[in-house]
């Protein structure tokens, strides 16, 4: 494997403007996340605070006991333990079958920072994976994107899921996935490495009794070798260990939802569209309401000082919720503002990779974190890397088109260009001619026609627009005759666009792993680990 990097800009703009560190946005964070001093400044500050090392790393033992484990599991195990140790961390939902590139590139990120910040920090670090198992919404998590006849085609878990359940909760069913895995497998094509491909994900489906199970397992056999840790927020085991820190959240709503938007009204001051949406109201609570099997945001209603959701088929006096929070926080979970805030609890976060996305959220969330008097840790952007084909790159090299230019806006502008270029501008301006001088025939037309019988004139505008469609209909014949004698270049630009902008969208975002799993083996990831990986903004080739 060769990798390439380029100097791409984000996929927005506060994104941009925090890969250069620019003023104008760092006021939000408490870190550069590319100065080593202010890595040593964070451990400082994570030396001044307590959290639950020896609980959380009892529970992700567990709760990774039956997935698949190494030596270098284990180790990061031993680690998390220690008094001293650091964890970088990320999270994303449990996609099926991973989900979009994104999230392996989410994981290999987290895995490459851990290791260069231990070595050059000298402290352990560990690296962790946060599951969004509590998530509930099914739709962003059920489908891949398949190529099909040169264009995207989404693929949807055959099941529906109609309550808010938690992903966590929703079960795989072992003979519907293994089919529809293997019709996804199939419509790839076969190679040489697919039916060991297949046998694979026979075994992880046969093993897996949910969605995040199925996630997990995948990404363990994947990156077992690499010391990863994952975490379920999903898991009700795993919310034992959050009791007091939702109490804390109960306690102190009012003061995160205040913190919250006095946040977004400085970013939008400052020229920045606010990303986390929420109420005055907004509790950043979830509650589980296990008889309709459904997850339900709170707010909080000041007329009645109750805590109430889904228009007030719930509520709870702030008595009551500190009571399930003690008694049964595994009915409580997170939003988008408080996920943060606890997982900075649990963990001694070095830092935490974002992706472009998450940079812009995060920054709303700096007065939050200072209410409860900590830091944020440094965001550090995640790996974004294009996987390229050398048969695509022979297409990019044959088209003259420049990579970067592709991997931002895709070819269309260039195949326009190829277009114009292969038109025979004066067969179309006969077309046109023609169409002219019709037009103006059957103006005199339908003037004499008005002044014998006005009831003939639809008739004459009928038969107008019949030939008309005729016309058009012959020129677009000879339009497509002259584009096939050009399908082989055409085709090279379809190519270059299924391949690296699938949709107009970054091939991260759309395409999944196992595609090139099944080109390139299974050794693809162990292979794509061995590669230097600088966290400087930059976009990685990596050229197959």
């Amino acid at each position: 494997m060769e990798m390439v990097n380029l100097s791409l800009p984000a996929t927005n703009r506060f994104a941009s403007n925090y890969l250069r560190q620019s003023a104008e946005v760092m006021s939000f964070f408490h870190y550069h996340f590319n100065d080593s001093n202010e890595d040593k400044a964070r451990l400082e500050e994570l030396k001044n605070r307590n959290f639950p090392r020896m609980q959380v790393a009892d529970h992700i033992e567990r709760f990774m006991e039956p997935l698949p484990a190494s030596e270098a599991v284990k180790a990061s195990l031993a680690k998390l333990r220690q008094p001293d140790s650091v964890v970088v961390i990320g999270g994303q939902q449990a996609g099926i079958l991973t989900g979009p590139l994104y999230s392996i590139h989410k994981v290999i990120s987290i895995i490459k920072l851990a290791r260069q910040k231990e070595k050059q920090l000298g402290v352990p670090v560990v690296p962790v994976f946060w599951i969004a198992g509590e998530d509930h919404d099914f739709h962003e998590v059920n489908h891949v994107f398949v190529p099909v006849d040169g264009k995207v085609d989404k693929w949807a878990y055959p099941k529906r899921v109609v309550q808010k359940k938690m992903v966590s909760d929703i079960p795989v069913d072992t003979g519907v996935c293994l089919a529809w895995v293997e019709n996804l497998l199939e419509n790839f094509g076969e190679t040489e490495h697919t039916n060991e491909l297949l046998e694979f994900a026979r075994k992880q489906i046969n093993k897996s009794t949910t969605f995040v199970d199925f996630f997990a397992y995948i990404i363990m056999e994947l990156f077992k070798d690499h010391g990863l840790l994952l975490v379920d927020s999903g898991d009700q085991r795993f919310r034992l260990l959050q009791k007091e820190f939702f109490a804390a959240q109960i306690v102190n709503h009012e003061a995160i939802t205040f913190s919250l938007h006095e946040q977004q009204k400085e970013i939008e001051h400052n020229g920045f569209p606010i990303t986390i949406e929420g109420s005055e109201q907004a509790a950043n609570l979830f509650y589980y309401d296990q008889k309709h099997n459904e997850r339900i945001l709170l707010d909080f209603d000041q007329n009645t000082d109750q805590f109430v959701g889904k228009s007030g088929r719930i509520a709870f006096s702030k008595p009551e919720l500190l009571d399930i929070a003690a008694a049964n926080p595994e009915k409580l979970s997170n939003n988008v503002v408080t996920r943060p805030l606890m997982q900075e609890w649990l963990f001694p976060t070095l830092a935490f990779i974002a992706g472009p996305g998450e940079i812009a959220y995060w920054a709303e969330l700096k007065l939050v974190f200072e209410h409860f008097h900590i830091k944020m840790p440094p965001i550090v952007p995640r790996l974004n890397i294009t996987f390229l084909d050398r048969s695509v790159e022979t297409d990019l090299t044959e088209l003259g088109l420049n990579l970067a230019d592709v991997l931002q806006r895709g070819t269309e502008q260039e195949k326009q260009q190829f277009l114009d270029s292969i038109r025979d501008k004066e067969f179309e301006a006969l077309f046109h001619q023609v169409k002219e001088l019709l037009m103006a025939q059957y103006r005199t037309i339908e003037a004499k026609t008005d002044e014998l019988d006005n009831g003939l004139v639809p008739l004459v505008k009928k038969n107008e627009m019949k030939i008309l469609k005729e016309i058009d209909f012959m020129q677009t014949k000879f339009q497509e005759s002259i584009r096939q004698k050009h399908d082989v270049v055409l085709n090279k630009y379809a190519r270059v666009d299924l391949a690296l902008r699938p949709g107009g969208s970054p091939q991260e975002r759309v395409w999944n792993v196992f595609y090139f799993l099944n080109q390139c083996g299974l050794n693809f990831i162990n292979d794509i680990m061995t590669l230097n990986f600088e966290f400087d903004g930059r976009h990685r080739v990596i050229k197959l």
